[in-house]
Parts: structure tokens; C-alpha cells; sequence
């Protein structure tokens, strides 16, 4: 759904950058809270990073752990959403709430002039906010080893999120470099579809669908998951999980054994078509390699001092310690263990949209659509009925 209003002054209380599902849940709240927002996506429709994945991927959440604020997702309770139906769903809640989305608008800058916010977007358009929720996700930049460039030219290199199917790589051997769900999940595909399958990386350990004849998640959501980091178990549970594998949910080292995927260490080296694992063993004679070694951040556009060494902002629970009226969403571990799931994003999403509102009502900001400052600090927006200047 595209924003009706498009004026290139558009002075806003609040811009998000980003309208997968920690976006839309910001705006659900946003538009509770009476803020003038817009959601901007550089995407061609919404869902767009759900679409966009392997074929056969599924959720490893079952239905009803996936709601937005304010929408249940449709289907059974416990069955497990497919890649599709998960991007259905977040085009149903934009149309069911109305929310401003601005598709094809990828914003190349973000800025404070002193005035308040101001946003560039790649087709030139500048933007006004008093603040801005960037919700771009926790999948932004795919991560691939150095030692990939060691590899010979003729061998296909893919990242996991350029896979779609076993028919986009080549017959002979296929490693996947990644034991967490999601190269777990594509080793088994490939294995399924006859090709010999060496998946490489440390076991993450797994967790079965059911225990004791209930969903996993019916045990997780409410003990494990809930933890936030400013406990102790919280901080435990989290500690060095920022760029590393969750455990397998409903796969085993002995499930994948049996699916026909052979299990190696972590790829160390390369050289031609060959590897090298830790402890000195080598797979010669590789085909393709499928990286599923994750994401790494990419703030680059953002033009003030709120990054750690990591990349990752700094702040707490998503509000930027060194730019007030700043304010990220949706990342890993946020605030919980499930802070970048569809059904975790919502409890974040309040808390943030809350504090944005504070900080927009203390700036006393008039949230029309001016393009003038006045006295106090004071954003004046409508440009047909103000006489005052600067």
C-alpha cells in the first residue's frame, strides 16, 4: 500500500526505515498512538524477504507463535508456516490496518542536522521526522568467509539467501558451510534431491518438535524465551550468540545422518576445488558450495555515532544511546531470545513506538507538514495556514 502523501517536504513525527514485520508492528503502534509516520521499503512488495527465500523453506515456529500485534496468524495453531504464507500474512496486516507503506524507497542517508531528521532516499526525495524507528531487520548483508576467494573459479559459490532449489547447482559434491537451521535445512533438501552432501560447521545442538506430547515452543515461549537481557539467565543465554547458530529445531546430527548429509568441522581453508576442516582432514573435488554463514549488519547509510566495533548499534532495548529520537527494531536478541521472530518483534515494537512518542511530545513537535521551525524547538508543518519563518 503506497503512502498517499508524497510531497518532497514531508515532515513526519516519526519515519521507519523498513516495513518487514518489525516495521509493521511499529506502525500498528504508531497509528494507535495518532503519530503522522511513514514506513519506507526498499522492496518491491511486501514480504519481499520472505518471498525471497528457498523454495521449500518453513518457519520453525508454529502458527500460533506468529502473531503481530493486533492479527493472529491464520491456520492451524501448530502447523508450520511456509516461506509464502508467512509473506501473506504481513501483506494481509498492511492492508488490514491501513499502514502507510512506501514501496521501492530505499533510504541511502540518514542524518541529524540540528533541525531534526532528515533522510535521503535513492531516487533523490529528502524526508523531515522528529524520529525514526529503523526496522531493516536482522538479515541484511549476507556473511561469506575470506576463504572463499580461494576457491577455483569453476566451483559455484552461493549464499544461502541466493538459494532457491537443488536444481540451481551443478551434479558432484555439494558443501554447505553452516550447521545452524538453515544450513541444516538446505543440506537435508539437497540430499533429498540425490546429490552427495557434506555439511560443515559445529554442532549447535537440537531440539526436538515435541516433547512430552506437546510443540517444543509450547515450553520455550514461555520459560527460555522470556528471559530479557537485563537478567542474569537472560544475559547467559544470549552471551556470544550475536553471530552464531541456533539450535536445530525438529533435525538431530542422527536425523541428518539418516537423510543421507555427511557431517564435517568447520572449513578452515581452501584451495582450488578442495577444502581443508579443523583438525587437518580435506574434501577434495567440490561442485558447489552453499554458504549459510549468516548475515552481518549494514548501517553504513546511517550518518551518526551510534555503532559499536560489531557494527551493531549501541543501545538499550533498541533506543541509540547517543542520538535521542533514534531508535532500531527487530534486531537479534534485542531485548529477548526471540526479539527478531515474527512473534517476537510486537513487545519491542510498544516499547520503542512508546519512547519515540515521548521523545516527539517533549520536542514539542507539530507533527503537519510545514517545513519551518519556530520558537521552542517547534516544528510548524502546515505550509498554507503558517505565516512564521525561521
Amino acid at each position: 500500500m503506497m503512502n498517499r502523501e508524497r510531497t518532497a517536504r514531508s515532515a513526519y513525527d516519526t519515519v521507519v526505515v523498513g516495513a518487514g514485520q518489525a516495521g509493521l508492528a511499529a506502525g500498528y503502534y504508531l497509528q494507535r498512538a495518532g503519530a503522522h509516520f511513514a514506513l519506507l521499503d526498499a522492496g518491491e512488495e511486501i514480504g519481499a524477504a520472505w518471498k525471497n527465500r528457498w523454495d521449500s523453506l518453513r518457519l520453525f515456529t508454529p502458527a500460533r507463535y506468529n502473531d503481530l500485534p493486533g492479527m493472529r496468524f491464520p491456520g492451524e495453531p501448530y502447523s508450520i508456516p511456509t516461506k509464502d504464507e508467512a509473506a501473506d500474512y504481513l501483506k494481509a496486516y498492511t492492508r488490514r490496518f491501513e499502514l502507510p507503506v512506501r514501496l521501492r524507497t530505499r533510504v541511502s542517508t540518514l542524518r541529524f542536522d540540528g533541525r531534526g531528521f532528515a533522510l535521503t532516499t535513492g531516487g533523490g526525495e529528502s524526508l523531515r521526522a522528529a524520529s525514526v524507528i529503523v526496522a531493516t531487520g536482522a538479515n541484511q548483508q549476507p556473511y561469506v568467509p575470506a576463504l572463499a576467494a580461494d576457491l577455483h573459479p569453476h566451483v559455484v559459490q552461493i549464499h544461502s539467501r541466493d538459494y532457491r532449489r537443488p536444481s540451481q547447482l551443478p551434479q558432484g559434491t555439494v558443501l554447505v558451510v553452516g550447521a545452524g537451521n538453515s544450513g541444516a535445512q538446505i543440506a537435508l533438501e539437497l540430499a533429498e534431491a540425490g546429490r552427495k552432501v557434506v555439511l560443515s560447521g559445529p554442532d549447535t545442538g537440537s531440539l526436538p518438535r515435541r516433547l512430552l506430547g506437546r510443540d517444543i515452543y509450547d515450553w520455550l515461549w514461555p520459560t527460555l524465551m522470556r528471559p530479557s537481557i537485563d537478567t542474569g539467565l537472560g544475559r547467559r543465554l544470549m552471551r556470544g550468540r550475536l553471530f552464531a547458530g541456533d539450535p536445530l529445531v525438529g533435525m538431530s546430527a542422527r536425523s541428518l545422518s539418516r537423510g543421507g548429509v555427511e557431517r564435517a568441522a568447520r572449513t578452515v581453508a581452501a584451495r582450488g576445488d578442495s577444502v581443508v576442516f579443523e583438525g587437518g582432514l580435506t574434501l577434495p573435488a567440490i561442485a558447489a558450495v552453499v554458504w549459510c554463514t549468516g548475515f552481518r549488519p549494514d548501517f553504513s547509510w546511517i550518518e551518526l555515532p551510534v555503532l559499536g566495533l560489531d557494527g551493531y548499534p549501541v543501545h538499550r532495548r533498541g533506543i541509540a544511546r547517543h542520538a535521542p529520537g533514534l531508535a532500531f527494531l527487530g534486531m537479534r536478541y534485542q531485548f529477548r531470545v526471540g526479539s527478531a521472530l515474527l512473534g517476537g518483534v510486537g513487545e519491542d515494537a510498544a516499547y520503542v513506538v512508546e519512547q519515540a512518542m515521548k521523545y516527539v511530545r517533549a520536542a514539542n513537535y507539530v507533527g503537519r507538514r510545514c517545513g519551518s521551525f519556530h520558537s521552542g524547538r517547534q516544528w510548524c508543518a502546515d505550509s498554507n495556514s503558517c505565516s512564521s519563518s525561521l
